[in-house]
């Protein structure tokens, strides 16, 4: 299968060289250090991806590339941002055609797949679990919500803006949305909720007793709860996978809990959750997956 490069941009940027869909070398990422948190949010849409190509270009030198695979957030559609409301300034940009161009120019012709971060995440552990067969879905909490599906589907892969409430003062989403499951879970939404308290705190209070902070811990769960069970009502039951930035905040007996409440359909139950480790390394080699896939198609 040769080499292919996995891509993925959240909070940072991450590339890695893949042999045969197992990692091949150190994952390069930018900025290679510190606190990534909203470095690339402020950072124009091209220079992003001219972050993106220099990392490619140097984690590929001395190999031929047969793919790229580019986890990217927000809605894209062959290439192009539609929307995405973590990273607003690229809404419309076509990353695929300028990751393209920008490769060209250093020598490098390979063909470049652009997919939703939480999609690539998703095809990640499908491959690393031998399950490229099934149907596999995972949350990724960060500072948006993301539910990504492996295989993809012909939708628009935008789970974390599902509507789990009709409370009209739930409108701390970062696409302007009411009611959206990221309103609630997201952690930019958490710190607009509490201007006094950071996300951790809130948690960290909750597993103090403190009152305020324990009834928000069940909303949180609550509205994942929601957003899983409209999943299981589209697509099934099965396994959820959850990972990202604040997937160690879950309780997954509580999340079992309120689901069982939400669906009763015997067919559509039988539904659980598993806390995954965060790591580049799952999404990056979703991408490149992908990307292979897409290559063969």
């Amino acid at each position: 299968m040769g080499h292919t490069i996995g891509a993925l941009v959240t909070e940072h940027i991450a590339v890695g060289l893949l042999e045969n869909d197992e990692l091949a070398g150190a994952i390069r990422r930018f900025p290679d250090a510190g606190d990534f948190r909203d470095v690339l949010e402020g950072m124009p849409a091209e220079e992003i991806v001219r972050r993106v190509a220099d990392e490619v270009e140097a984690a590929g030198r001395g190999h031929e590339i047969g793919a790229v695979g580019v986890g990217f957030p927000g809605i894209n559609r062959g290439g192009l941002v539609e929307d995405s409301p973590n990273l607003k300034q690229t809404k419309g940009l076509n990353v695929a055609e300028s990751l393209s161009a920008l490769l060209v120019e250093k020598g490098i012709g390979a063909r470049v797949h652009v997919l939703n971060d939480a999609a690539a995440l998703a095809a990640g552990v499908a491959a690393t679990r031998g399950q490229l067969d099934k149907l596999v879905r995972v949350w990724f909490l960060g500072v948006g919500v993301g539910l990504g599906r492996y295989p993809q589907a012909g939708g628009f892969s935008e789970g974390g803006h599902t509507v789990v409430t009709l409370d009209p003062k739930e409108n701390f989403c970062g696409c302007g949305g009411v009611g959206h499951l990221e309103g609630i879970v997201g952690h930019r939404a958490m710190r607009l909720r509490f201007l006094d308290l950071e996300p951790e705190e809130v948690f960290e209070q909750a597993a103090a007793g403190d009152a305020r902070c324990t009834e928000f811990l069940k909303l949180w769960h609550r509205a994942i709860a929601a957003g899983t069970a409209t999943s299981v009502h589209l697509d099934g039951p099965g396994k959820f996978y959850v990972s990202g930035p604040n997937a160690g905040h879950v309780q997954p007996n509580l999340l079992d809990q309120y689901l069982h409440e939400m669906v009763k359909m015997s067919p559509l139950q039988g539904s659980s959750f598993e806390v995954i480790p965060t790591s580049d390394v799952t999404a990056l080699i979703g991408a490149a997956v992908s990307a292979d896939r897409a290559a063969e198609a």
